[in-house]
Formats: C-alpha cells, structure tokens, sequence
C-alpha cells in the first residue's frame, strides 16, 4: 500500500535533510520525484542521485512567481502531482518576542508559514482536476506548544497546523487529504548552521531537554511516505508528532 508506481511527488527543500530524505523515499517506493530547493546545486544532487525518475528545480517559496514556475514546470515535466510535501522552512534564531528583530519576523513567517501556503495554492487546481492528492506538511514541536523554538518559528508552526487542517476540511470530498508531520530533534543542517540567540536558549532550555533524542531524516521521511500513501487513505488532518514521545511529556 506504500507503492507510488505512476505517481508524482514534488517535495520542497529537497536539497538537503529531511526534504532530502523524503525525494530519496518517495523515488525508493516507486514515485517520480521533483526535487525544489532554493539552492540549484542541491536539487540537482538530489535528483541526480536518485536518477531518470526525478527532476530538479530550484525556487523561492516565499516568492509567488518562482512557486507558479515550480508548479508549472513539475506539471510540464511529469504531467500531474499527485503528492506535495510542504517542507522547505528556515530556523529563527530562538529569540523571544521582545528580541526577535522585525526583519527575521517576517523572513521566517515568509518561508514557513506563506511559502507553504503559496505552494499549496499553486498545486491545489491540479490535484483538484484529477480528483485526488495528498499534501504532508511538515510543521515541528513548536506548533503545538509555546516553549519549543522561538517567537518568529513557533508562530509559523502554528499557523502550519492551522493551514493543514483547513485544508483537510475543505477538500476532503474533493479525494484531497492534507496531513502534518511534527518532527522533534532532527539531525539536520537547518539546526546546526543556525547563530541563536542566548537569551532565548536559556529560557528555552528546559523544554528542549525533554526531546533529548536525536532522529535520523529518514525517519521523518518514512512518516511522510505512510501519509501520502494508500495505507493512510482515510487520516486527513492528522496532526502527527514524530518525536519519540517528546509531546508525551
């Protein structure tokens, strides 16, 4: 039930972590893959390493031309898109509102929470069409509690949370199912290659102990697959944490 034979994945941010991970998981099950990522030399990378089956292009999500010309050229390339995977996002720098500038703010809002919604918007005509589709968001911890990141990222990861179910409710009986992966501390650049603030980090601290376990990409991208897949037909506007029992806490 997890064969995407015939079926068209488009994942953003798949030139590195967790985007990466889910391109290379949607190939291995059968997918043809398009690869976006705002950095050209990455999505190429991945789609060559996964071969003839995917197709890169490079685009701004927060950008609504470069999201139309992401669209237009996955449709171009492969027909149809059967699975969307909202996952190209950006780390704030763990600042609490009172420090958070107003140029990050908005930067941050932009790529996670409007660059989601304006891929989602540009592919929703298509799945439409065809009657069918499903979309895997992938949101975080901090979209669902108050301690988790900082001010600019928690509000973007709500307002995912928020954006994944109003989508569910709307198309459901359009046969369009739109979920939300919520990772907790992943092995990934975004978090490594991050300058935070450290006010923030102290007063965040003992919340972060708490996910002291350390996931792997692919783990998160295995989440995604069952979501998008015939073995998850009836979840729509799941809201699934993948944090090894951190939101059990």
């Amino acid at each position: 039930m997890n064969n995407f034979d015939g079926r068209v994945a488009l994942i953003t941010g798949a030139g590195s972590g967790i985007g990466r991970a889910m391109a290379l998981a949607f190939a291995r099950a059968g997918a043809h893959v398009v690869a976006c990522d705002i950095d050209p030399n990455s999505a190429k990378q991945t789609a060559a390493d996964i071969g003839d089956t995917a197709f890169a292009v490079p685009a701004d999500i927060s950008d609504e031309s470069s999201v139309t010309a992401l669209v237009h050229a996955a449709v171009n390339a492969f027909g149809r898109i059967d699975v969307l995977c909202n996952n190209a996002g950006i780390m704030d720098t763990m600042a609490l509102p009172a420090d958070i500038s107003v140029e990050l703010w908005q930067r941050v809002l932009a790529v996670n929470l409007t660059g989601t919604f304006l891929v989602t918007h540009a592919v929703l005509p298509h799945m439409l069409k065809q009657g069918s589709g499903a979309i895997v968001n992938t949101a975080s911890e901090a979209g669902i509690r108050g301690g988790a990141a900082g001010a600019a990222y928690t509000a973007a990861k709500h307002g995912v949370v928020g954006l994944t179910r109003n989508v569910a409710w709307a198309y459901a009986k359009e046969g369009i199912r739109c979920n939300a992966i919520l990772p907790g501390p992943t092995m990934t650049g975004m978090a490594t290659n991050a300058t935070f603030d450290q006010t923030g980090m102290a007063r965040l601290a003992p919340v972060l102990a708490l996910g002291e376990s350390i996931a792997q990409p692919e783990q998160m991208a295995d989440a995604a697959v069952f979501l998008a897949s015939e073995a998850a037909s009836f979840i729509n506007g799941a809201i699934v944490p993948v944090d090894g029992g951190w939101s059990a806490a």
